[in-house]
């Protein structure tokens, strides 16, 4: 009772815990609630990245780069804003649907410059770039993760770095913020960042707009840009699927474009994307495919989602299912820890449901979907923890009282039978007929010694009577199934009989007797006139339970019995020590026989059968014939 009762708060523990914990990942994951384990997420997505591998971008995205060889033209970073002029004159020139500046224009420069500037980017439609600053880090301008949420977990700005208004007035501007993990690595694009009570957008959603030639259309989870739906995560942010290293996207040189050294057509139809390429310009991120890759890549790769329709797929259904797994995952490996003997087995299925769920992701992560494959794993570590732990530590007390208990049953049983009973419950539920060598032994002239002794004495005698009977059957694969005071009834073969049961049970009744004389021979006198008579017999036994339902004990029954005991009375009439039926020594064999050396044979009659019975005997202390 105590075992089933603690059994019973293990698994109640068991499956609240896999039911609160799970609970609590899959609320916080629907919510976006960052945790702990999300750190495994991160080398778990790139991994995924890394095994899909790079794919094709859009051709009709392009970045211009600001790189090394334009910025040593111009003579300095930032380039002047004459020659920003120029630059964004020579891509209007080519006929791009959509032209989008990712540098601040934050400070006022020299009044002819800025004009000219302010001329060239009215005249090209072209959007420029803000920044929101946000309270967690503020010293950054831009690239942030963003850390306050207002209304449907949209970020919230503590400020917004805005162009001069010369500038933006005109062309209007957008946010190039990115929201980046703790490694620094950016997985979304917030597409709105409130800025007080006002939706501010994203410079990739205004350039997509503006090449769609149409306002986009926004709803709860999905955004619509022309004739393209892209699905949003939560907050309006767009996940980003990185193509491959720095120039997967098309790439034109600014320093290129200003000699007029490219493809007068490069451009045409396109939308363009200037920024900084050169690793001086102190603006570039680690992803998966590249430890450097520069923002307006990563601009242009969100960019190329919102146009193509191809970034991955991460919004509330699959948050949603993400969150069934994880319930799943945690009851289920609950139960499995549960039901499932031994321990290991169960922990074996969730250490392969744990890999199969690895692969899905994997193989659903080429399709475009990206399932949280840390979470469930995430799931699993208490719950196993503490089921597995749990059983085997239940199963270790069991153990130790299943061993008590068999030792217990040893003091009742023969070693052997009780291991039996102690393994298999269910053990002789049912009658078993077979055949067996019985053995019976008694000491004759014990009622005048238990007498002499009294009561203490004779038990201490029994004791050490009963140890060495026990030693010599058990030598011979013997069982002595019961003592009855000075007798003992054995019995070898029993449950599983075998072809040498007879020739052990001869070879235990000669060693026996000689070692209980030798035994009696050494009780200083106490044991005179006292001496040990046996008889063995070899045929067809029934072994079963016997006593009600609360008490039983096993023993064997049948005229095979009977004869075995009659023969004590057999070798009392001849004076005989030992006395053994034909039929056992059938079933020993020739060999055994002779080398038993039996003084005698004789056909006698058996009380109570009505069939005689030829019995061979030794150690006569009376002259008896011999047949």
């Amino acid at each position: 009772m105590p075992s089933l009762t603690a059994r019973a708060v293990h698994t109640g523990l068991l499956l609240g815990l896999a039911a609160l914990w799970s609970g609590l990942l899959a609320a916080w994951h629907l919510d976006g609630r960052e945790v702990v384990f999300d750190r495994l997420e991160v080398p778990l997505l790139d991994a995924r990245f890394l095994l899909v591998g790079p794919r094709p971008a859009p051709r009709d995205v392009v970045v211009v780069a600001l790189d090394d060889e334009a910025i040593r033209e111009a003579g300095t970073y930032p380039l002047p804003r004459a020659e920003l002029a120029r630059l964004v004159r020579a891509i209007a020139g080519q006929h791009p649907r959509a032209i989008g500046l990712d540098v601040l224009l934050l400070d006022r420069g020299r009044e002819e410059a800025d004009a000219v500037l302010e001329a060239a980017l009215r005249e090209t439609g072209t959007v420029l770039a803000g920044a929101a600053v946000f309270a967690r880090v503020p010293s950054q301008a831009a690239r942030e993760e963003p850390a306050r949420e207002g209304p449907a977990g949209i970020p919230v700005a503590e400020r917004v770095l805005r162009p001069l208004d010369r500038f933006g007035s005109g062309t209007g501007f957008g946010l190039v913020n990115v929201a980046s993990d703790r490694n620094g690595t950016p997985r979304h694009l917030p597409l709105l960042i409130a800025d007080g009570g006002t939706l501010l957008p994203a410079l990739v959603l205004r350039l997509a707009a503006r090449a769609a030639g149409g306002e986009p259309v926004l709803d709860a989870q999905t955004l619509t840009v022309g004739t393209v739906t892209s699905r949003l995560d939560l907050g309006f942010s767009l996940p980003l699927r990185f193509y491959g290293p720095r120039g997967s996207l098309r790439t034109v040189s600014a320093a290129a474009l200003l000699r007029n050294e490219t493809d007068p057509q490069a451009l045409s139809g396109c939308i363009v994307l200037v920024g900084a390429t050169a690793p001086g310009a102190a603006d570039t991120f680690a992803t998966p495919y590249d430890p450097i890759l520069p923002g307006v890549e990563v601009l242009a790769t969100g960019l190329a989602h919102l146009t193509a329709g191809d970034g991955l797929m991460r919004d509330a259904a699959v948050r949603r299912l993400d969150a069934g797994v994880v319930a799943g995952f945690g009851l289920g490996a609950a139960l499995l820890l549960l039901v499932l003997t031994p321990p290991a087995l169960a922990a074996g299925l969730i250490v392969l449901a744990a890999a199969g769920w690895l692969a899905a992701t994997t193989a659903a992560f080429a399709a475009g979907y990206w399932f949280a494959a840390a979470l469930p794993l995430a799931a699993l570590a208490p719950v196993v923890a503490f089921g597995l732990g749990g059983r085997l530590l239940l199963d270790r007390r069991d153990a130790r009282a299943l061993a008590r208990a068999e030792r217990a049953l040893r003091a009742f049983h023969p070693p052997r039978l009780a291991a039996r009973i102690a393994h298999e419950p269910q053990f002789l539920a049912e009658p078993l007929v077979q055949d067996a060598a019985i053995l019976f032994l008694d000491l004759s002239g014990f009622t005048g010694l238990s007498e002499r002794l009294g009561a203490r004495a004779t038990q201490a005698f029994l004791k050490d009577f009963h140890a060495l009977v026990e030693d010599r059957i058990g030598r011979h694969d013997g069982l002595v199934m019961s003592f009855m005071g000075d007798g003992a009834m054995c019995v070898f073969g029993l449950a599983e009989p075998g072809a040498d049961d007879a020739r052990h049970a001869l070879a235990a009744a000669l060693a026996l007797i000689p070692a209980v004389r030798s035994w009696l021979a050494g009780s200083a006198g106490r044991a005179h006139g006292i001496d040990l008579r046996v008889g063995v017999h070899h045929g067809e036994i029934v072994v079963s339970r016997l006593g009600s339902a609360e008490h039983q004990h096993i023993t064997a029954t049948g005229d095979s019995v009977n004869t075995a005991s009659r023969l004590m009375e057999v070798g009392k009439t001849l004076g005989a020590a030992l006395t053994v039926s034909e039929d056992l020594l059938r079933a020993a064999g020739e060999p055994a026989v002779a080398a038993a050396g039996f003084e005698g044979r004789r056909v006698v009659t058996i009380r109570g059968r009505a069939r005689t019975l030829t019995v061979a005997y030794r150690w006569a202390r009376t002259t008896a014939g011999r047949v």
